[in-house]
């Protein structure tokens, strides 16, 4: 059995990374990790944290004080506290799956750079269908070409803080790469007041935030007559935590490099 970290297990993607761990034949939960300032939680049965029959990890506030314990760690924090996990995995010699976002092109340089001596899976959406998504929407935006507009709609709960998803991005990438495009050129972010008309060229993102949207993402290619919109909706988080366990499991025997959700699922 793989033994796995979950940090972050305070959270609500921590708690469900827990349930999806326990329920995965090749992991086991040998640490859980929370914020020094989570009190309620240090010290606690990470188990029952998740609605789970008690286990024997207690949550700990340090990932250090445990790097003897695991083998992979799945992270899905912030972007600050991802990079002080990576350093404890990178000093230890142990894989990590990121499902941060928000990182910026410094912080994306560092985890690049730690891939060059440990495996890291990277991705902003560990979703079997968002990934599956990512390959059609190549292809559309290959068949359509020139001849659309495109704009990316996505939306999250209210909690959520970087803006657009990283999911939403990584569509844009996507559908630009295939264009032969440069995102960072050609995206629109918002629009307001009285300007020229749109550039067919630009790639349009709208962000939606509010309540408990768990996440969904919308790419609409629009020509003149008809249009294409291509959806994917999550009901719940335990579609990315098991892309995530399942990630963790794939990285056993790994050599270091970054990889993404399309080498998990071979596509």
């Amino acid at each position: 059995m793989k033994r796995v970290a979950i940090a972050g297990a305070a959270g609500r993607m921590g708690k469900t990374l827990i349930e999806a761990v326990y329920g995965h034949e090749q992991l086991e939960l040998a640490v859980a990790t929370a914020r020094a300032d989570d009190h309620e939680v240090l010290g606690r049965d990470a188990s029952l944290l998740a609605g789970l029959p008690p286990g024997n990890v207690v949550v700990a506030d340090s990932l250090e004080s445990r790097v003897d314990d695991f083998d992979v760690l799945i992270d899905f924090t912030t972007p600050e506290a991802t990079l002080g996990h990576l350093a404890v995995c990178l000093a230890a010699e142990r894989g990590i799956v990121i499902g941060t976002t928000g990182f910026s092109d410094s912080q994306k340089r560092q985890i690049r750079d730690a891939a060059k001596k440990i495996p890291i899976v990277l991705a902003p959406n560990f979703s079997v269908g968002v990934n599956l998504v990512c390959k059609l929407l190549a292809e559309a935006a290959r068949v359509l070409g020139d001849e659309v507009d495109i704009e990316i709609i996505e939306a999250h709960h209210r909690f959520k803080k970087d803006a657009p998803s990283g999911t939403a991005l990584r569509m844009g990438e996507v559908v630009a790469g295939a264009l032969g495009r440069d995102l960072q050129e050609v995206a629109v972010y918002g629009r307001e007041g009285m300007d020229e008309e749109r550039d067919r060229q630009t790639i349009g993102f709208a962000t939606i935030r509010a309540g408990d949207v768990v996440g969904e993402h919308t790419v609409l290619f629009a020509g003149m007559g008809e249009r294409v919109e291509i959806t994917h909706k999550a009901s719940n988080r335990m579609t990315f935590a098991r892309g995530a366990v399942r990630a963790a499991a794939w990285l056993e025997g790994r050599s270091p490099g970054l990889y993404d959700m399309e080498d998990v699922l071979a596509l």
